[in-house]
């Protein structure tokens, strides 16, 4: 018995287009051709074609494959890297599924950085782009600790820092330094006082530092980047002089 490509792609629940490609990559042999010229495909091209699709199935790159006599393929190397490959996105797949569930749960935006979906809603564009930023820099325990300033500063002050105009004087600024100070809520630092350990990714401190200043200045108006230098020094001024009182 023989088909023709359309009949053989249906019986291998698959399409002409991949068929041809099977082809043209050397894992399914041109067939032999009738008197009027049409392909007829042989019990022996079916067979090779399902193997060729269960590897395919299996996600096998095909570049990977090779024929092993006229009725089997070969994988060099087995199949242990894939395997591994597989577990790897297995349990990536969980964590998105995680993170899609926890979106879904807080109808936060779909760009909320992981752990903070069920404030996400009282976060500013910028306070989320650098949140995503601090993770990419930051440790797990780092986080955790940001997740709890986040979720401490209060309304009032979120506002007040959201909605500060450029051309706030200076007695304004100072008033919403002071209210960091007060709330320990300056976590938008280029020198976070959640921070525990740097991961790898920058060089060092200085290099973590100077590129959470240069984000800081593109997310922030000059006024809520002021602010934050302030608080900075504000909170260093209070250390130094606890310290020199005791």
């Amino acid at each position: 018995m023989t088909w023709s490509t359309r009949e053989l792609a249906d019986l291998a629940g698959t399409t002409v287009n991949t068929v041809r490609h099977y082809h043209s990559i050397g894992l399914l042999q041109a067939p032999e051709r009738s008197y009027n010229g049409y392909k007829r495909y042989r019990v022996g091209h079916l067979v090779r074609l399902i193997q060729v699709r269960r590897l395919a199935e299996l996600g096998v790159p095909l570049a990977n494959v090779e024929a092993a006599g006229p009725s089997g393929l070969a994988v060099p190397g087995g199949l242990g890297e894939l395997d591994t490959q597989v577990q790897a996105e297995i349990k990536r797949l969980h964590v998105a599924r995680a993170d899609i569930a926890a979106i879904l749960r807080d109808n936060a935006p779909v760009d909320t950085p992981r752990g903070f979906e069920s404030m996400a809603s009282r976060l500013s564009e910028a306070d989320r782009a650098l949140i995503h930023v601090f993770a990419r820099l930051y440790d797990t325990e780092s986080m955790a600790n940001l997740k709890q300033m986040v979720a401490a500063e209060s309304e009032d002050l979120r506002r007040d820092f959201d909605n500060l105009p450029v051309d706030s004087d200076g007695v304004t600024r100072q008033r919403v330094v002071h209210r960091i100070s007060a709330e320990d809520a300056n976590w938008r630092s280029p020198d976070p006082p959640w921070s525990i350990e740097s991961v790898v990714g920058l060089r060092g401190a200085a290099d973590i530092y100077e590129t959470l200043s240069a984000v800081l200045q593109e997310l922030y108006n000059s006024a809520q980047h002021d602010v934050v230098r302030r608080a900075d020094v504000y909170a260093s001024e209070t250390e130094h002089s606890l310290v020199s009182a005791s």
